[in-house]
Parts: structure tokens; C-alpha cells; sequence
């Protein structure tokens, strides 16, 4: 008998963990909010190799997408750097569980995969997010600090800035993107 009993209540214990996952697997407003940078864009690209010079200026193309049943928002970036080539390839959604967006970003530049993380606005038209540090091969540790701002349905903005152990923030790349 006690052991149909503790049967029963195990099954019971195991439906409710899966509602919880259930839920949690849920999209809601923050993928929404992803979703709604989907598409063809055309990027016009500042990057700041010296804060003391104006910065390089080139032209892109980004193609993004959601996946997983509108779970994550997937970026495929090409574009020029320093007269070369540039790729890049991230991934951004938002964890219901941790209440954050997580970012990864890969591309022709580097060998390393950044991980970002952090939160959303109040009015849900900014992320803002962090890396937990990153090696600078000439400034040492250091963060990177991105946000993402919607301006409006055709139109969203992209900048990264390098962090130094004091707290400086220092503008190293700025993104802007239409909707082609």
C-alpha cells in the first residue's frame, strides 16, 4: 500500500516538474521582442580603434531569424573590417527561469565565443548585457558591455563597449541597422 502511495505521489510530483518546465519553455514578451528584429538588414558599422581618432566606417548586410519555435533569435552578420572580410554568427534569446537575455557571438576575428548576459528595459526596447570578462590581448581583463536599443520597426542600434578593471567604458563599435 505504501509503496502505490508513494507511486502515485512521485507521478504526481513528476507532472508538476514538467508544467514548470512546460512553462518555462514557454515564449513570451521578451521573444516577441526578438522576433521583431527578424529579417534582412543593412548595417552601416563605426568601429573606434583609438578613442582619440574618428572611427573606421563600413557597410554590412545581416540576416536574422528566430529558431527553435521563437525561442532564440539567430544573427548572421557580413560585413568588412580593416579591409578584410568580416563574419559573425550569435544567438539571443531570453531565459524565462533566470529572468535575463543570454547572447553568444562567434565570428572571423577571433578564435574565442563570447557569452553575454543581462536585462531588458522597462519598456522592453533596450537590452543590455555583459560579458563576464574578456582577455583584451593589449589592455588585459576587461568587460564587454553591449546594448541594443529599438528605435522603431525598421530601424535598431548596436553598441559595444570595452570596460577596464576601474569601471571605464570605452565605445568600441556602434551598428546601425535597417530593415532592407
Amino acid at each position: 500500500m505504501e509503496t502505490s502511495t508513494a507511486k502515485k505521489k512521485g507521478e504526481m510530483d513528476m507532472q508538476a516538474r514538467m508544467q514548470v518546465y512546460m512553462k518555462l519553455g514557454t515564449p513570451g514578451a521578451p521573444h516577441q521582442l526578438l522576433a521583431g528584429m527578424a529579417g534582412s538588414w543593412a548595417t552601416k558599422t563605426k568601429a573606434w580603434m583609438d578613442p582619440t581618432q574618428p572611427p573606421m566606417e563600413s557597410a554590412g548586410s545581416a540576416e536574422q531569424a528566430m529558431i527553435l519555435g521563437g525561442r532564440f533569435l539567430r544573427q548572421e552578420f557580413t560585413g568588412d573590417m580593416m579591409g578584410g572580410v568580416y563574419n559573425g554568427i550569435g544567438f539571443t534569446g531570453y531565459s524565462n527561469h533566470s529572468k535575463k537575455y543570454v547572447s553568444t557571438w562567434m565570428d572571423s576575428s577571433s578564435t574565442d565565443i563570447m557569452y553575454f548576459e543581462g536585462t531588458g528595459s522597462a519598456d522592453g526596447k533596450t537590452i543590455t548585457l555583459e560579458t563576464g570578462y574578456y582577455e583584451d590581448p593589449f589592455r588585459g581583463q576587461m568587460k564587454w558591455r553591449s546594448v541594443t536599443k529599438v528605435v522603431d520597426d525598421r530601424t535598431w542600434m548596436f553598441e559595444l563597449y570595452g570596460v577596464d578593471k576601474k569601471g571605464k567604458a570605452e565605445r568600441m563599435i556602434e551598428i546601425t541597422y535597417t530593415r532592407k
